[in-house]
């Protein structure tokens, strides 16, 4: 038997022996302990297939969830639902009981399941496949997806009763060849859609519009299916879930699922310097702690914000831990690894033979990884719900377990760690998308256009078409006959249109050491920043030296090296206003809304060295300017406030604000700290005046800036709060920034700027 498998025993041993640690208990702000939650049971519904019935015993399932049960009765009477539980509750059964008697009805019937990634859409079809076995029918059920071999592609479009995959295939390769479906589309009576608040941004905006193109065609075939949604826990799953699907639908949330004890603990590293404000380094601490929990045989996972912190903690905890558990024992999890070697690392979390793993959100979705037992975040994963959502990732058998959040110095995360209530009391976000935002509807117009031709009068969402298709047809992509416009290219544009960003074509990292290898990939607006010229790569905790960017082929070379420093890029952003939609001037300070281009340029690269994170040097980088036309919030003090302020006070207070409210945005958006960016101006462009300006980091913009304009009194708030509770002297990263940054007086002068809008916050 493996020694580690972690006995509920050895885990209260373990939080009995942090408690009794004064070393963690100094450093421990909050310590919540969530009792474990008792089932809420209901019988299996009235009509039920004994076929079904017969399944559940087998797998021990007597009774249903009552959030189960309630979401059969839904679809059976024929409503679109939308089932939102926590982690681990059982969700699966929600939408496979309707659609496995909706097949054992009639032969004929068929569902198709959309699952955010490969990996999950893999593990679902499993365990729908199991239950299938124990009902002894020929019900198919298949996964089709690009590693679909094409000799079963045939038999699953004309035989497959259930059909399993990811929104990126029915984009490019379902919906432009539906001829080849007639036999799905046609009998379609149910569309499942997993984890529904992925679907966010830029992506979830994408596939609002992969929907309308899909309902489109299924009413073209004379089929009108029901959607079933399932999503972890989100401030507006209703809304959410309507706007996507744009249908009206229930909400179920009333979670019957068991769940053990849950310790929830909050870590701020220990002050090094009081007067500066800085702690000591969460990676170093993040190492610390999950080096302690692996030794003492707790299967962990430890999450971090970017790829390159998971590299350097997996380089870490290899050389803390790897004499004692082997260096195959502890590894790594993120986007840009290749999915063999990604199941490859699933299936050792499953059987064990993996005690730990370091993961960047990727590992954030319900993939069967088996039960681990503690969570270590390095540093706030920016919103609630993905902080519960990876929190959920261990005690998933109703087991004691542990997770502990490891601040960073940045603003959000002192601001968390000092008001942990704010945490366990507030509802998570709201998932925000823009299915109408004009670069990304005219890509999906153009895709169904080819698919179909549109009739006058379609409606394609909210908006009218009429502009869009007049622009096409005066562009020669679309040819208009009477009242019918066609698609008149040669190819089909599905095949050119990412649903993962706004901008198109990911970079693609080419390993040179022995040959040429695909190692991974990263996106266009990274690339300027993690892929320069000289940076450092870090992939599976080897690192690799970026030779030559081919930024016109979209390739980076590189090959591996051994240094003791990773690099760090900045970018230099100009940015003029456009046009503005909204306004509203309150005392001193006007608030506006509108659109905005950006000119982002990376300038330099600093070399930080390993375990110390000292700065050993720096470089330029040469690259293109990238422009960006996106929507922006942005707030101007009028010229009585900046009276009396020299110009480098006035850009010192600018600069203390824009780096709270940098961090602070993301609570009001279910959004990566990344999407969003904030601008600093002395004297804008548009108006000659100070100005703060946030953006959304995607063309033509997703939404995000439009929220912020709407709380912008909250905002102003909880920065004033945050500045005014730092306890350092004269401003540090945990408020408005180093004192390199905002100069000796930038708090300060921060603070007096913020308490002139007392009246004019609102």
């Amino acid at each position: 038997m493996n020694p580690f498998t972690g006995k509920v025993s050895s885990m209260i041993e373990m939080i009995d022996g942090l408690r009794k640690s004064p070393e963690i208990m100094q450093q421990v702000t909050y310590w919540h302990t969530i009792p474990p939650r008792d089932p809420k049971l209901a019988d299996f519904p009235e009509g039920l297939h004994e076929g079904i019935c017969v399944a559940l015993r087998h797998k021990n399932i007597g009774q249903l969830y009552t959030h189960q049960a309630e979401s059969f009765r839904q679809v059976t009477a024929g409503n679109h639902v939308v089932t939102v539980t926590p982690t681990a509750s059982g969700k699966t059964l929600c939408y496979n009981l309707p659609v496995l008697q909706k097949i054992l009805e009639n032969d004929a019937s068929r569902a198709l399941y959309l699952f955010p990634t490969k990996a999950l859409a893999q593990d679902q079809v499993a365990e729908l496949q199991e239950m299938i076995e124990f009902m002894d029918v020929d019900i198919k059920t298949h996964t089709y997806d690009g590693d679909t071999p094409p000799t079963v592609r045939q038999a699953i479009r004309n035989a497959g009763h259930i059909v399993v995959t990811n929104p990126d295939m029915l984009h490019s390769a379902i919906l432009p060849h539906h001829t080849k479906w007639v036999k799905l589309f046609e009998n379609l009576n149910y569309i499942v859609i997993d984890e529904v608040h992925s679907y966010r941004g830029v992506f979830g905006s994408h596939v609002a519009n992969v929907i309308r193109r899909l309902k489109r065609i299924c009413r073209f075939y004379g089929s009108n299916p029901q959607f079933i949604c399932a999503s972890a826990t989100i401030d507006n799953p209703k809304e959410h879930a309507e706007r996507l699907i744009g249908e009206t639908v229930a909400l179920i949330d009333n979670n019957g699922a068991p769940a053990g004890e849950k310790h929830f603990v909050f870590y701020n590293p220990p002050v090094v310097n009081q007067q500066l404000g800085i702690r000591k380094s969460s990676v170093l601490e993040t190492r610390t702690l999950a080096g302690k929990l692996l030794r003492s045989g707790i299967q962990t996972i430890v999450f971090a914000r970017s790829r390159v912190r998971v590299e350097i903690l997996l380089t870490y905890l290899q050389e803390l831990v790897s004499h004692e558990l082997g260096s195959k024992s502890i590894r790594g999890y993120r986007g840009g690894y290749l999915p063999k070697l990604r199941r490859e690392i699933e299936r050792g979390l499953r059987s064990g033979e993996i005690r730990g793993v370091v993961s960047t959100n990727a590992l954030e979705l319900g993939i069967d990884i088996g039960q681990l037992q503690a969570c270590v975040l390095n540093g706030y994963p920016g919103t609630i719900a993905s902080t519960w959502q990876q929190s959920g990732r261990a005690g998933r058998r109703q087991e004691t377990s542990l997770t502990i959040l490891v601040a960073s110095s940045n603003p959000l995360d002192q601001y968390l760690i000092q008001n942990p209530r704010y945490f366990f009391e507030r509802p998570p976000e709201q998932a925000r998308i823009h299915p109408d935002n004009l670069i990304i509807l005219v890509d999906h117009v153009k895709c169904a256009a080819y698919e179909l031709p549109f009739e006058a009068n379609e409606k394609f969402g909210e908006e009218s078409l009429t502009d869009v298709l007049e622009y096409l047809t005066e562009e020669q992509v679309l040819h208009q006959v009477n009242d019918r416009w066609y698609w008149m290219e040669q190819s089909f544009p599905a095949h050119n249109i990412s649903l993962r960003s706004a901008a198109q074509e990911n970079f693609v990292i080419i390993d040179m050491t022995n040959g040429h290898r695909v190692i991974g990939e990263c996106d266009r607006f990274s690339a300027p920043t993690l892929i320069h010229e000289e940076a450092i790569y870090i992939h599976e905790g080897i690192q690799f030296q970026v030779e030559k960017l081919d930024y016109e082929e979209k390739k980076a070379f590189v090959r591996q090296v051994n240094v003791d420093y990773f690099t760090d890029a900045s970018m230099a952003v100009q940015l003029k206003v456009l046009h503005v939609n909204r306004e509203g001037r309150v005392g001193g300070l006007l608030r506006q809304l509108g659109e905005v281009t950006v000119n982002a340029q990376p300038t330099i690269f600093k070399k930080i060295r390993l375990r110390t994170h000292e700065n050993i040097g720096s470089g330029p980088i040469r690259l293109p300017e990238e422009e960006l036309h996106t929507s922006s919030y942005w707030f101007t003090f009028d010229e009585a406030m900046s009276a009396g302020r020299s110009a480098n006070d006035m850009q010192h207070a600018l600069l203390g604000i824009a780096n709270v409210l940098a961090h602070l945005a993301p609570l009001y958006l279910m959004c990566d700290p990344m999407d969003i960016r904030v601008v600093p101006q002395v004297k804008a462009v548009h108006s000659k005046l100070p100005t703060v300006f946030f953006y959304d980091r995607y063309p033509g913009g997703v939404g995000l800036s439009d929220r912020l304009y709407e709380v912008h009194g909250q905002l102003m708030d909880q920065a004033r709060s945050l500045i005014k509770s730092c306890g350092c002297i004269s401003g540090c990263p945990a408020c408005v920034g180093p004192i390199e940054e905002v100069g000796l007086l930038g708090k300060k002068l921060a603070l007096e700027l913020l308490a002139e809008l007392d009246g004019g916050a609102r």
